[in-house]
């Protein structure tokens, strides 16, 4: 995205959830940082559905409020600009499984096209819990709403997760195809939406010096790192259900994994992208139950200290069953069966209440065939790695050997460092803000399609089966730590370790 882009046909948003938590802290600033930059269209509507009683100037009221509360010292006056734009907004208060919600809902967009002298398009936006995405489809598609006039387009963008399983995701895709066709319907993960995961599309297939080393002649193995100092916070009864494999793994972690292996695409058109994303997925190798407790390291945090602070155990948590055995980490080796990266593992992980919170992807390069040199003249030299940070420091660094600077001839690891704070002036958009622009303009690149998430259920399925038998064993870890030992363990059998500095 950049500051150029803007919606230019007439266009209008419907939250369904819209008094919750998501579209409070999320959907209304981005709607409002866009607007601030003129990237919303001029005839914009903001349509509100949720059960709480609420009218047409209250919603209006509590939009702004939010707004205010999410706070921007560098983009003054947001509430005000989209006021602008949406001049009056509009609410329907009524449960989702009740027809005449939708009915209402219909003549309000009956009301704002006439308004605006033409139907316009419609995103229906599902920031609801995920057993209603199901039902609020259904009564969109009875009431007529899925339907698209001439001229004009109706998108359903659904929030993650996306089913619970293999089975329940098949379930609900079917569910929503019955209502909406494929190119209709955009599933997101905000992940995708942050800058540096993007760039790594960038980096890859527009940089000479980097895409022919990226393959198994020269790569020794790959680290994907997603790590949290924070605990479950308020979300321990969601956590309980979903745990680190399904809240993270199956989307956030095997997003970026497609990314970095996916064979460069013809184009970067949306299903140019996602198509060679599927094919890497397909290439992920089925973890066997045999397998698992070599390939697969799981754990649950206990107290510990984070920043100095004491902080409780994760079967302390509110919310959370204190004989829990839903993992709060998890580390797995991974096999991409292809020609690129045969022989290649990809390890990766993901936990709670870790020693730093980081977004990191590790491409280790092979260590050098003959070291010329004496043992005495080498100080810790490690093979060369390329590290993309993607959160919360984004940048690339290239580590690398070099001679020190002293009569003597000796060699230790540096590193060549690219930030985007300092490599840019231009300051990348919030993730909602991308997520709802392209949802707009009709860009899926970012959006998740059916068959991606399939296979990125028919990957972690086997995982899923194998932690309801409680294996392999669950470890538990200090708050604070890197996890348990045994996830430090997947990668000694292949005589290296994680990166964490």
């Amino acid at each position: 995205m950049t500051q150029g882009d803007h919606v230019s046909t007439s266009a209008g948003l419907v939250v369904f959830g819209a008094s919750g938590d998501l579209a409070q802290r999320k959907l209304y600033p981005a709607l409002a940082s866009l607007a601030a930059r003129n990237q919303l269209p001029a005839d914009f509507n903001l349509i509100g559905v949720a059960r709480t009683a609420m009218d047409d100037e209250a919603f209006g009221r509590f939009v702004a409020g939010a707004i205010d509360a999410a706070g921007d010292d560098d983009e003054p006056g947001r509430a005000k600009a989209l006021a602008s734009r949406a001049p009056r907004y509009r609410y329907v208060a009524g449960e989702f499984d009740d027809p005449s919600t939708f009915e209402r809902l219909k003549d309000v967009i009956s009301a704002c096209d006439l308004e605006r002298q033409g139907s316009r398009g419609w995103i229906f936006y599902l920031a609801t819990l995920p057993s209603l995405f199901a039902a609020v489809a259904k009564g969109l598609a009875d009431a007529g709403l899925a339907n698209e006039p001439r001229g004009s387009f109706r998108r359903l963008v659904i929030e993650k997760p996306f089913g619970h399983d293999l089975t329940s995701a098949r379930e609900l895709d079917d569910r929503i195809h019955a209502c909406f066709p494929e190119q209709q319907v955009y599933r997101i993960d905000h992940y995708l939406a942050k800058e540096t995961v993007q760039n790594i599309l960038a980096l890859r297939f527009t940089n000479t010096i980097f895409e022919p080393l990226w393959n198994r002649r020269y790569v020794d193995h790959v680290q994907i790192t997603v790590a949290e100092e924070l605990g479950v916070e308020h979300r321990g009864a969601f956590y309980e259900h979903a745990g680190a494999l399904r809240d993270v793994v199956q989307n956030h972690l095997l997003q970026v994994l497609a990314l970095i292996g996916m064979e460069p695409p013809t184009s970067f058109a949306a299903d140019a992208i996602r198509d060679e994303k599927v094919k890497l997925l397909r290439a992920v190798r089925p973890l066997q139950r045999a397998r698992l407790e070599h390939a697969v390291a799981r754990g649950q945090y206990g107290a510990g200290m984070i920043e100095g602070t004491p902080v409780p155990a994760y079967r302390e948590e509110p919310g959370v069953a204190a004989n829990s055995t839903t993992e709060s980490f998890l580390a797995a080796r991974l096999e991409v069966d292809n020609w690129r990266w045969a022989g290649v593992p990809f390890y990766i992980r993901t936990g709670k209440r870790l020693a730093k919170r980081c977004t990191r992807v590790v491409l280790r390069y092979k260590a050098v065939p003959h070291l010329p040199l004496p043992t005495s003249a080498v100080q810790s030299i490690e093979p060369n790695a390329l590290i993309l940070e993607i959160q919360p420091d984004e940048g690339i660094r290239l580590d690398f050997a070099a001679k020190i600077p002293e009569a003597e001839f000796r060699v230790r690891n540096v590193g060549l460092d690219f930030t985007y704070s300092s490599g840019f002036v231009e300051q990348p958009p919030e993730a909602y803000e991308r997520v709802l622009l392209d949802a707009l303009l009709g860009d899926a690149t970012l959006f998740i399609r059916s068959d991606e998430v399939d296979q990125a259920w028919t990957i972690v399925d086997p995982i899923i089966e194998a932690f309801e038998r409680n294996q392999p064993e669950l470890h538990l870890y200090p708050a604070g730590s890197w996890g348990p030992p045994e996830a430090d363990h997947l990668l000694a059998h292949h005589s290296d370790h994680w990166i964490d500095a």
